[in-house]
């Protein structure tokens, strides 16, 4: 084992059961793709040092969305080429049998970024992959738009015919999704702009769409503003109308979304999970970026996009807790007894009563110098994680984050809490996520409590799993 590989493997904040690189960089995932009974997932990726720079596409295949085995780098940038300066974010889509990578390729010319499409293939089951040689194959924006960018396609086929989003934005109107239309996946014709923000509300660039059908509307997802905005609506005459707009999570550290339709139909969700640690901090760890937990999608009664983390995740639970009918008063602030930990999931149902807040705290140290609060304000009818006394380092970033979560009449919170080491993940009421990172110092920051404020609140039910490590087997170098 190496050096690296040991201090990799000691560090306490290193996720155990979400996905990520042997080391160093990741950010964005890229390409989700259904393929043959496996799941593939390819990401940005800086094989090199903890840090982005010089793009490439790490790739993973996992059978069961779970344990997952690192395959050899499939994109590197090529000296000269059009993506010189970095294989950026993209789509894998299936060819009648070929698959066939789609990304954007970049380069500087005169200190000025230059964006185009490109396109690879592989013959091997994805394992290796062949740049077309004429790349790009969209060589520039449309004529006449004056963009603030062009890059992350998203490409689909409808009858004869592929299609395909570019990330983009028009200057002083909006971010802006534009719609390109080929036979064969080489010659693009551009047609026009599927939809187009408000750049006071959703940001001057939409970054990484996805368009993807769901029950019986469609939705498209664009990342901006530091977050990742869904738009929920109907798809007609090439033309996108969206009704609903919403956030696919309400933290701090969910971006780039991507997603996959599987052999069971299920629309499959990824997100990068960013760091909340300086860069220094970073840079000395040897590594930064986790994939975020696959969720599934689906529509909710009113029209909202629901996610729920996948099922197979039960795999991974270990030794169980269970607490029913516990009354949470302010003054009940003691930690559990018997159970604690950093790599736990807890699903825990709660009745409001009369609490003005009540909260569930995890990574408690005992004399709770360090804690992070996941609690539920039902004046505000907010649901935040409070991570300002998360941490002791002064290289983590702290402060309040979440939004709002409404509950109807007579409905309980149920919160799906997943805690590995540094991430946090919260799923509420089948509808509602928050994406965290945390960095607790103490070695003993691993307790669990309860709290309410104002009056009483009632924890129904709470079962705690100790949630098993998965394995990663080693990648290798990368390849041009």
């Amino acid at each position: 084992m190496t050096n690296l590989q040991e201090k990799l493997a000691a560090d306490p904040q290193r996720p155990r059961y979400h996905f990520l690189p042997s080391a160093n960089w990741m950010n964005d995932p890229n390409g989700t793709i259904f393929w043959k009974g496996k799941y593939h997932v390819f990401y940005q990726h800086n094989p090199y040092v903890a840090w982005w720079g010089m793009m490439h596409w790490g790739h993973a295949v996992s059978e069961d969305l779970v344990h997952w085995t690192h395959l050899p780098i499939a994109l590197a940038p090529t000296p000269y080429g059009p993506d010189k300066d970095g294989c950026w974010s993209g789509c894998a889509v299936d060819n009648g049998g070929v698959p066939i990578i789609v990304y954007t390729g970049v380069s500087h010319d005169d200190g000025r970024r230059v964006e185009v499409q490109c396109i690879a293939t592989s013959d091997d089951d994805m394992i290796t992959w062949k740049k077309y040689p004429e790349n790009p194959v969209i060589g520039s924006p449309p004529k006449g738009l004056e963009v603030t960018g062009f890059r992350d396609p998203c490409v689909w086929k409808e009858g004869d015919n592929w299609y395909m989003l570019i990330g983009s934005g028009i200057k002083d109107i909006g971010g802006a999704a534009l719609l390109y239309k080929s036979k064969d996946l080489i010659r693009w014709e551009y047609l026009h702009p599927l939809c187009i923000g408000d750049k006071e509300k959703t940001g001057t660039m939409w970054e990484c769409p996805d368009f993807f059908p769901l029950g019986d509307k469609h939705v498209l997802l664009v990342s901006t503003l530091g977050t990742t905005l869904y738009f929920v609506g109907t798809y007609a005459d090439h033309r996108f109308h969206p009704d609903i707009r919403g956030n696919t999570d309400i933290g701090g550290h969910f971006y780039a979304a991507r997603s996959l339709i599987d052999g069971d139909g299920r629309r499959i969700l990824f997100g990068w999970v960013w760091e909340g640690c300086s860069e220094a901090a970073q840079r000395a760890s040897g590594w930064a970026g986790v994939l975020s937990l696959p969720r599934v999608l689906s529509l909710c009664d009113d029209g909202t996009l629901g996610m729920e983390p996948v099922p197979e995740l039960k795999v991974l639970r270990g030794r169980h807790y269970h607490y029913t009918e516990i009354r949470v008063t302010p003054a009940s602030s003691a930690l559990l007894t018997g159970v604690q930990g950093d790599c736990l999931e807890i699903d825990a149902e709660f009745d409001p009563c009369d609490a003005e807040e009540f909260c569930l705290k995890v990574r408690c140290a005992p004399d709770a110098t360090e804690q992070t609060l996941i609690f539920y304000s039902d004046k505000s009818k907010r649901l935040n994680v409070d991570r300002e006394r998360s941490s002791l380092s002064p290289e983590v970033s702290r402060g309040i984050q979440g939004g709002p979560l409404e509950l109807v009449a007579g409905e309980t919170l149920n919160l799906r809490i997943f805690l590995d080491r540094s991430v946090v993940d919260v799923f509420a009421n089948g509808r509602t996520c928050i994406t965290d990172r945390i960095y607790p110092s103490r070695a003993d920051s691993l307790g669990i409590g309860l709290f309410a404020c104002g009056s009483n609140a009632k924890l129904k039910s709470m079962d705690i799993w100790e949630m098993k490590s998965i394995s990663t087997p080693g990648s290798s170098e990368p390849h041009r």
